[in-house]
């Protein structure tokens, strides 16, 4: 049976207690954590960096976290999230000037390498890298702010590059990210998602525990 995982965005967790918040979505059977590191330039809003996850580190939390770099410039900071405790680090391909040198660095630094694709890219661009990939991010929002209406449009493209990294790298996994909920989430399952990355729809909900198993029910059905 395929293996599907629940990776909440802390970007919609409450930062008055934060560590407390990521250890209670892991508890109610998250698999994962994204970061979301956004500089006001690159998209228009800014959030968090590397302090803060080193302060998940020490709290402790020791599940995977997927760092999601939306900034102007990636390199620099590959190394100090890798140090704070980076499992994951992704970057859209216009941010760096060599997208071969930026996941090079990514490789160095011990963590696995991710590119992120916006809704209006094309996923050919992918093409010259995918032997170095571990984790391909399909933006079902454009970035910058959580609680966003999920884009149809970006299922087709789930559905095109599912069935051509089954056939020729089966190994990379496909998240997606953005505007995911209870009553969505079969059909991006069923078009090829392997990690559902999701803020506002856990972290906003009465009950984590009864939220994550209800999504993992509707996911369950697509293996079935």
């Amino acid at each position: 049976m395929k293996k599907f995982f629940i990776s909440p965005s802390i970007l919609s967790a409450d930062f008055s207690r934060l560590g407390q918040d990521v250890q209670n979505v892991l508890d109610a059977g998250s698999d994962m954590i994204h970061f979301d590191v956004m500089d006001n330039h690159y998209v228009p809003n800014l959030t968090f960096g590397p302090m803060i996850l080193k302060s998940l580190r020490s709290y402790p939390i020791r599940a995977p976290i997927d760092v999601h770099l939306m900034t102007s410039s990636v390199d620099a900071l590959i190394p100090i999230f890798a140090k704070s405790g980076a499992d994951y680090i992704t970057f859209h391909p216009d941010s760096t000037r060599d997208i071969h040198h930026t996941i090079r660095i990514i490789k160095q630094n011990n963590c696995k390498s991710g590119i992120a694709i916006n809704p209006d890219v094309s996923i050919k661009i992918l093409d010259p890298f995918l032997e170095k990939l571990d984790l391909i991010l399909l933006m079902s929002v454009y970035p910058g702010f959580s609680g966003q209406k999920f884009i149809l449009s970006v299922l087709k493209k789930i559905r095109s590059l599912r069935k051509y990294l089954n056939f020729n790298f089966p190994n990379i996994l496909l998240q997606v990210d953005g505007g995911i909920n209870i009553n969505n989430i079969f059909d991006v399952a069923e078009a090829g998602a392997d990690i559902f990355v999701m803020g506002s729809a856990i972290f906003c909900s009465n009950n984590y525990y009864e939220t994550i198993q209800n999504l993992k029910k509707k996911i369950i059905l697509v293996s079935s």
